[in-house]
């Protein structure tokens, strides 16, 4: 077997050991498989190498069923780290990523995945006023809970947290020609969450074969109804990340993905 090293300059000592935690919180009986770890240190991480492979249909129908089994492991809260970390943030590329424990999605969501990073982009030069008024609008109506807006009340789950495509590696161990060839989970922001938030992470920019993926895994975990207007709510936190650390339109969408998120309101 061989693997792969990862080494980013300048990062906090703790980086690369709550992405190695996140890895391990991840892998759970008949879920994705997971990019194995081999060392970590303060410097860099050693990974697996998955050589890449193309997905067939059912390919993506299995790895919707292994999500969908993800996503039935419970986590002890909204916002919970991995399992190991005692730390009251992760990262989320190279942006802090509040960890705590909420009892209910929606405070979390405005406090922990919205909030911080609004002050992001206000401290780098302020919010337009419409866009001030609708998120204040969103976390009021995310702190009440309000169900036209989260959907029916949920439970914590472990989520990837960062589940954009780039994160599903299709392939196969390089060693292992036994191994079926599957979509391996890399590069978590791994907490306690909403299942729906990876699902959306997954549509944001374009997952190959998602409405597979999709039947795969409503074989398994039938979703709420409503589940794709909420979509958008699910966008946010993500489309404002990306705002942070690259700016262009993104708050614009992040702007768009909120109205959406209150069209029900």
């Amino acid at each position: 077997m061989t693997f792969y090293r990862k080494v980013k300059a300048g990062v906090p000592s703790a980086y690369f050991d709550i992405e190695a935690a996140g890895l391990r919180w991840l892998s759970v009986p008949d879920g994705p498989p997971v990019v194995r770890v081999r060392d970590v240190a303060t410097d860099h991480l050693e990974l697996e190498r998955i050589v890449p492979g193309r997905p067939g249909e059912d390919d993506h129908r299995r790895f919707g069923v292994q999500l969908a089994h993800l996503h039935r492991t419970e986590a002890w809260a909204f916002g919970c780290p991995p399992d190991g970390v005692n730390r009251s943030e992760g990262f989320i590329a190279d942006l802090p990523l509040p960890y705590g424990d909420w009892g209910a999605f929606g405070p979390f969501y405005a406090e922990a995945r919205i909030r911080p990073y609004l002050d992001l982009l206000g401290a780098a030069g302020g919010l337009p006023e419409a866009v001030h008024t609708t998120f204040e609008s969103l976390l009021a109506a995310l702190r009440d809970s309000d169900p036209a807006v989260v959907g029916p009340a949920s439970t914590p789950r472990r989520i990837h947290g960062d589940l954009w495509s780039g994160n599903v590696v299709w392939g196969r161990p390089d060693t292992d020609d036994e191994t079926r060839l599957g979509g391996w989970l890399i590069d978590p922001a791994a907490h306690g969450g909403h299942p729906e938030t990876d699902l959306a992470m997954l549509a944001l920019f374009g997952q190959p074969g998602l409405e597979l993926i999709l039947a795969g895994y409503q074989s398994v975990s039938p979703l709420p109804a409503g589940w794709r207007g909420r979509i958008p709510l699910h966008q946010v936190h993500p489309l404002l990340v990306h705002a942070v650390l690259f700016g262009g339109g993104y708050l614009a969408q992040a702007h768009s993905a909120a109205r959406a998120a209150l069209a029900a309101v």
